[in-house]
Parts: structure tokens; sequence; C-alpha cells
């Protein structure tokens, strides 16, 4: 996105003069001339095309359009004070933006969050969701959470927790199911990843047939539509414990087939901060414990 270029000087003017009522006293907290803060003002006011304030015989009154603006100026004022602060004391925060597939987002990784946050509090961690679709460099991210092989062009990536796939579905439904067999008769969900049900079928000795149903970019979306009752899920049940657990989703059967694991990947051209470093030290770490599970 291109910004518009900002007159900084004139919105400083402005805001000065807005909380002392007065362009002299303004002059003397920004250590300029009176004439010099009355030419910002009135410039400002030119490029906007209206008032901000109402020139009175003693002093200055604000108008609606000013009285909207002051309260935006003062606290990006009072924002960039503090920030500028931070850095010059070492304090800052130092900013982490991450995109996650959404069911390892809600799965796995916000159950654990409050853990890298308590570590790690000069750390702000902005995280985004997607369905393993994503653009590092156009997003401007520092990191994506990526099912797969971990091989995407131009990153480099870590391996995580590996997902394997079973059947999920409610517990209504898992009464019709007495051996494999019995899912070809129900609506079984499937993802944008074909193979999936054929080598989960397979694994029970199964022939699958030609399968039809919905197709979803989103496990998380998948699961759903299982508690729903829509049809059968095969889904990763490490992500999605707390639907197991609370028996909204049950597993008819014990067999898993794997399809991949998930990846922390970054440009191969970025050069790691010191936020991007503890996060992928902390998320190592994390991964290895729960493999261990």
């Amino acid at each position: 996105m291109v910004r518009p270029h900002l007159p900084l000087n004139a919105l400083r003017a402005f805001e000065a003069s807005a909380r002392h009522l007065s362009f002299t006293r303004a002059a003397i907290e920004l250590c300029v001339t009176q004439a010099a803060i009355s030419h910002q003002v009135k410039g400002l006011e030119a490029r906007l095309g209206v008032q901000l304030f109402r020139r009175l015989p003693r002093g200055l009154a604000l108008t609606d359009e000013g009285l909207a603006l002051v309260p935006a100026l003062a606290d990006s004022f009072d924002r960039i004070a503090e920030l500028v602060e931070g850095i010059a004391a070492g304090t800052a925060a130092q900013l982490l933006s991450v995109a996650a597939v959404g069911t390892f987002a809600t799965g796995w990784l916000l159950p654990r969050l409050p853990a890298f946050r308590a570590a790690n509090p000069r750390i702000d961690l902005r995280l985004f969701t997607n369905n393993n679709r994503v653009d590092l460099a156009g997003e401007g991210l520092d990191y994506a959470i990526r099912f797969g092989d971990g091989a995407w062009h131009g990153t480099e990536s870590v391996a995580l927790i590996e997902a394997p796939l079973t059947p999920l579905c409610t517990p209504a439904m898992a009464r019709e199911i007495g051996e494999p067999r019995d899912l070809l008769g129900l609506t079984l969900l499937r993802s944008y990843r074909a193979d999936e049900w054929p080598r989960w079928l397979a694994s029970v000795g199964v022939s699958a047939p030609t399968l039809r149903g919905p197709v979803f970019d989103s496990s998380l979306a998948m699961a759903e539509a299982a508690m729903q009752g829509v049809g059968v899920a095969l889904a990763p049940p490490a992500m999605l414990a707390r639907a197991i657990e609370s028996g909204a989703l049950v597993r008819p059967f014990a067999e898993e087939v794997g399809s991949g694991r998930y990846w922390l990947t970054w440009l191969k051209s970025r050069t790691p901060s010191p936020a991007m470093t503890a996060f992928r030290e902390w998320i190592s770490g994390e991964s290895m414990q729960f493999d261990k599970c």
C-alpha cells in the first residue's frame, strides 16, 4: 500500500495549538515563531479543505473537524514518543508476524502462547491464520506455519510436529460404523488432497470407490462440519483434542495414516531478528516435547 505524504510538521503544529488553544503557546513549546505555527496550520487547513480553528479575539476554538482530528493525532504522537523512548532505553517491543494453518493455530499453538508470552514479554506477536496458502514476502510475514513436506520455493523450514489422520465423526454417526467398510455408506468429508481417504482405506484393507462429497480447504472447517453431523472427517486428532475430549467428536478406529507434518517456514533472504530466533527456538522445543508424548 502506498501511503500519502503526511505533513508531519503541520500536524504537530496543529496538535500543539489545539492543546493550548493558542498559536503563541504552541510556538513556545515547539521552539519556533508564532508566525511559523500559524503558517503551518493554515497550510494544513488548505490541504484538507476545511477550517480546523475559529480565530477568536482572544485565542482559538476548535471546529468540529478540528475536534475530530485531535484525539487521533494526540494518540499517534504519544505512541511514537513511547516507542522512541523504549528504543532508546532498550525496552521497546519487538514485533513478530506469524501466519499459521487454522487447525494448527487453534488446536496446538493458541493453548501454548501464554507460556511464550510469559517467557518473552517484549515480543509483540501478531498471529494470522490461513488455509496453507501464504505469501511470506507479499504479506510481510516473519514466519508461516504450513502443512506438507517442508519444500516451499525460496524458504527455509524447520520440522515441527506430525499430524496423522484418522476418521472423526459424531457419537451418533459412530454407532452406524461397525467396521471400516461401513464408512463407504456414509458421507466422507474430504480435503483438497485427494489421496488421503484412499490411503487410509487401503491401510485397513478397503478399496476406495470414486469418492463424492464436500471438499474443504481447511481441516478446521471440515471438523466443524463433522461435529454438525454432515459426514465423517479424515482429520488430525492431535489438533482436535478438545473436541474429542468433550465428546463432540469420536474416532471409530485407532488406525492413522500420515500425510505430512507442520513446518515453520521463512524466507531464505530474511535475516532472522532476535524475536524470530526466540520464537523458532521456543516452538522447536515445544514440538520436541509434544512428539515425545
